[in-house]
């Protein structure tokens, strides 16, 4: 048992300043609410705070195509009309739309989900914090489901640079389609999710039969459920089928994304989970001492959104959090009630005991094909991305330095003050 986790804790205020749009129900505002939520209950003073680099062309190409990535930098709300073929053909438009600096907003989750996997790949933090990732739905070559760069995939494939086995679990309520695409035919990740299958629901695949093919056969694990499944039936399937993937996969490092559409009363989401249910995972998973990173992902209620991720955040500070919301530049969306916690819900849970029994008995079943972990001949590992590295020799006393190539300079852990001397108040 470690004696204290050291958590690193990644945002950017520009992050949640975009706008998908009138009616889109993706809400990046989401992030501030949460960010200056974890403020307002001094969570920050226990983390070290990070603003991430924003993530370059040639690092998202290393899982993206090359023409995707370089359409996604060039397209913008006045051009879109050009390109009518390239908008089809990345699947831009009415989900996955063009707006005002789009690109950047990619680069900046993209960019702290990377250095969020390289922190832990160094040791210098236990556990790593971007609410603003877990896009989990872009593909190699195309948008989808209001994400256009895979900042987990990338996470990933950098976690792999130094772990022979990474485990990714996905509780969004939607299925993390394409982190299971991209490494269907490894045994390198295994991917487990855990969503909404059914009723043409979206993205349509996370059938149980899915399981991976040639050497990733049994590697991919999906749990298909019905609407209105509820705590207590969510968290003992969790608990029994990812305490015997760790046991036998037994992981370098873990990912899990805390998508949190799949909370009751979410505008997109059909589940009865409480705020405590859906903590309750993060907490199972915390327990078993192995280097995390935790991502966001969906999550159409905001407030509800703000409240889970600043839960989940005390959580993996070990923090127990009063539940009344102190006050914050947000306070007036935690009304009438201003409680942090928010209770199960009440739609009829088709979820039946037998359903559940099979579902976990197949799952169980495919596991037992993989009766040890795979041995991974690991290669020298390949170095970080080169990002040039800032040389105070180098540097020029006369010449003025932006404030983005200063923060770059010094560790984040003085970047957010309490009140009014707070960077990011608005």
């Amino acid at each position: 048992m470690r004696s204290k986790d050291k958590i690193s804790y990644f945002y950017d205020g520009d992050v949640g300043n975009v706008y998908f749009g009138p009616n889109h129900p993706m809400k990046p505002h989401r992030l501030c609410m949460t960010h200056h939520l974890i403020l307002a209950y001094g969570l920050h003073s226990k983390m070290e705070v990070y603003r991430p680099h924003k993530a370059y062309p040639i690092e998202m190409a290393q899982f993206h195509s090359p023409d995707y990535v370089e359409f996604l930098q060039r397209i913008n709300p006045e051009n879109t009309d050009l390109f009518p073929n390239e908008m089809a053909r990345y699947n831009l438009g009415e989900d996955c739309p063009v707006f005002e600096d789009m690109f950047e907003f990619c680069q900046i989750y993209a960019g702290a989900t990377i250095d969020a996997a390289r922190r832990l790949n160094n040791k210098l933090c236990d556990i790593a914090i971007n609410w603003a990732g877990g896009l989990h739905h872009a593909k190699k070559c195309d948008a989808s489901g209001f994400c256009y760069i895979n900042d987990l995939v990338l996470g990933i494939l950098e976690l792999l640079k130094h772990h022979p086995r990474v485990l990714y679990i996905d509780i969004d309520v939607h299925h993390g389609d394409g982190v299971e695409e991209a490494f269907y035919f490894t045994d390198r990740v295994m991917t487990v999710s855990f969503h909404k299958f059914g009723d043409k629901f979206f993205p349509g695949t996370g059938d149980v039969k899915e399981i991976g093919e040639r050497e990733g056969k049994f590697y991919a694990i999906n749990v298909p459920l019905r609407d209105g499944i509820d705590d207590s039936s969510f968290n003992r399937l969790f608990r029994a089928i990812i305490s015997k993937v760790v046991e036998i996969y037994q992981p370098g490092a873990i990912v899990l994304q805390c998508g949190a559409d799949s909370l009751a009363r979410d505008r997109l989401g059909c589940f009865n989970l409480s705020i405590d249910g859906h903590a309750e995972c993060v907490k199972f998973v915390k327990k078993f001492n192995i280097p995390l990173l935790v991502t966001g992902g969906g999550g159409y209620t905001k407030e509800n959104v703000a409240r889970c991720w600043t839960v989940e955040t005390g959580i993996l500070l070990d923090t127990e959090l009063p539940n009344e919301i102190p006050d914050n530049d947000y306070i007036k969306y935690f009304g009438p009630d201003y409680s942090l916690k928010i209770p199960g819900g009440h739609i009829e849970n088709l979820n039946t005991k037998s359903y559940i029994s099979t579902i976990k008995a197949q799952i169980l079943d495919n596991l037992r094909y993989i009766q040890h972990a795979p041995s991974v001949q690991m290669q020298e590992v390949p170095p970080d991305f080169y990002i040039p590295d800032f040389d105070e020799d180098q540097q020029n006393p006369d010449v003025r330095v932006d404030q983005r190539s200063r923060d770059k300079q010094i560790q984040r852990d003085d970047e957010y003050f309490d009140g009014d001397k707070d960077n990011d108040a608005s």
